[in-house]
Order: structure tokens, then sequence, then C-alpha cells
């Protein structure tokens, strides 16, 4: 059965997502632990904590998402200072909570070049791995912006054989960042291309998440602008071909999709569902 799940809101507390995902009908989901656009944040509460990791018993994979402001590729002094904060205090935020995964991105090199920057997030990585964390560190791949890390399947393998302890590490596989990287996902042929490349180059054992996300922008555009699934530039097509995959049915499948006048939530859990009839 196919795991479909939601970036829920944990406006009023973390554990407030389990009420959001009941109302879904969803199993898993992703979260950020605390405001996404700030360095500053407030401890857990115990009580938070003892409530969290009850309700959690009852469901599938939680998963955390980091806060955007951490650039784990950074070269500049203080920004690496903080990410790397962030990093370390998000690591032992998840084994507080019991989370099962704590996806990343990995950031920008800033014009020090890829090599420099891929070095950047292994230091980082090392680190939190010398927490010997519970929580598994997932790697999501980007669109290929100006100097961002980790859009090309061949960097994310050469960071995570680079770390001590590989097994630590795990991939989420964006469909719109793979796409606006190049990756051609719209037709059967496509994306059965694009996996069997993952395959040989990472591993689809490493695949841990799925953000499932369709895009706004062409294939090789770069774009890192989500669309509804089917009204964008990959299409219904592609995400049939994509849901018939066989791995799609061990993980789970998290959307990041809009909330407008168009559809929300419920309106794309209803699409996504019906691509498996």
């Amino acid at each position: 059965m196919v795991d479909f799940g939601f970036h829920l809101s944990i406006k009023g507390g973390p554990s407030q997502a389990f009420y959001n995902a009941k109302e879904l009908g969803i199993n898993s989901f992703q979260i950020f632990t605390r405001t996404s656009r700030s360095w500053s944040f407030k401890p857990l509460e115990q009580k938070e904590i003892e409530k969290f990791r009850d309700f959690k018993k009852n469901f599938n994979k939680v998963i955390v998402h980091m806060p955007y402001l951490p650039n784990l590729a950074s070269s500049e002094e203080e920004v690496y200072s903080k990410s790397l904060s962030s990093l370390l205090d998000e690591t032992r935020r998840c084994d507080q909570l019991n989370i099962d995964y704590l996806v990343t991105h990995l950031g920008s090199h800033k014009g020090h070049g890829m090599d420099k920057g891929k070095k950047n997030v292994t230091s980082m990585l090392e680190k939190a791995l010398e927490l010997n964390p519970q929580v598994k560190i997932i790697l999501e791949n980007t669109s290929g912006t100006k100097n961002s890390v980790g859009s090309q399947f061949e960097d994310i393998a050469k960071i995570i054989e680079s770390t001590s302890d590989p097994n630590k590490i795990g991939v989420c596989f964006d469909t719109c960042h793979a796409f606006a990287a190049g990756y051609d996902l719209r037709t059967l042929e496509s994306v059965e291309r694009t996996i069997e490349q993952f395959n040989s180059i990472i591993g689809i054992n490493k695949l841990k998440v799925v953000h499932l996300n369709d895009s706004k922008g062409e294939i090789l555009s770069k774009l890192d602008r989500h669309e509804h699934i089917g009204l964008g530039k990959i299409g219904l097509n592609g995400f049939k071909a994509f849901l018939s995959q066989k791995f799609t049915k061990d993980i789970p499948l998290i959307l990041e999709t809009p909330i407008n006048e168009q559809r929300d939530d419920f309106g794309n859990l209803k699409v996504v569902k019906s691509l498996l009839e």
C-alpha cells in the first residue's frame, strides 16, 4: 500500500501535527520542529516530548525537515558555525521526539566550488554522526540553482561515501527538484531510466523518502517551484508512471504541494490516489 503524507503545520506544538494527520487520514508526515526561517528556537518541553512520542506509536513514519537558514555547504565561518549548531540541535531534537528521518538540504557553496561545498557538507555530517543519533539523516536532492550542492546523483553519492558511517545516511528524492535539474519524469520510459540511474549511482536501498511535487518549471530549468500534482510540467502521466514503480510501496511519499484556490491537501491526495486505480 502506498504511504502518502504531507508536510504539516506544528502551530500549537509539534504534537498538533498528529491531529492534522488524522484529519487527512494519513499515516506518515513531515514537520519542522521549530520555526523554519529563524536561527533561534525554544527547547522542547518535556510534556510535549512525552505527548509526541506517545502519539507517534500509532503512526508509520514521522519525518523532520531542517530549517531553511542553515547552509551545510558554506565556507563562511559564521554561517558554517550557525549551520553546524542547527544541524546538531535538530539531530538532538529528533532523538528526543523519536523521529525516523531528518531531511536536510545540502546548501550552496557560494562560489567556493563544488568540491569545497561537498567537503563542508561531509564535515558537518561527521559532526552529527559523532552524536551517534537514532535518527537517520536524509540528504535531499536540489533543483540545480547556481552554486547549489546535490542536484546530481553523483554528488550525493560522493558525500555519502565520504562519511564514516554511510548506513546512517539516506536520500530524499524530490520529483520537482530532480526534474528541474534535468532528470526526466514525464513518461514511463523516462521514469524508469531516471530510477535506474539513481540505483546504479546511489543505490535504491538509500532512498528513504520521496517528496512528491509537480514542477512549475520546465525540465532543466533549475527552478525550485512546486506545483499541484498533474498541473505542472511533469504531468499526470509522469506521476502515474512514477507511482507504478515498486519502491514507492515501501517508503513515505510526502507531498509539499501548494495550498491555494486551485487545490488544497485533500485535493492533491485525491489526485494521487486516483493514479493508483
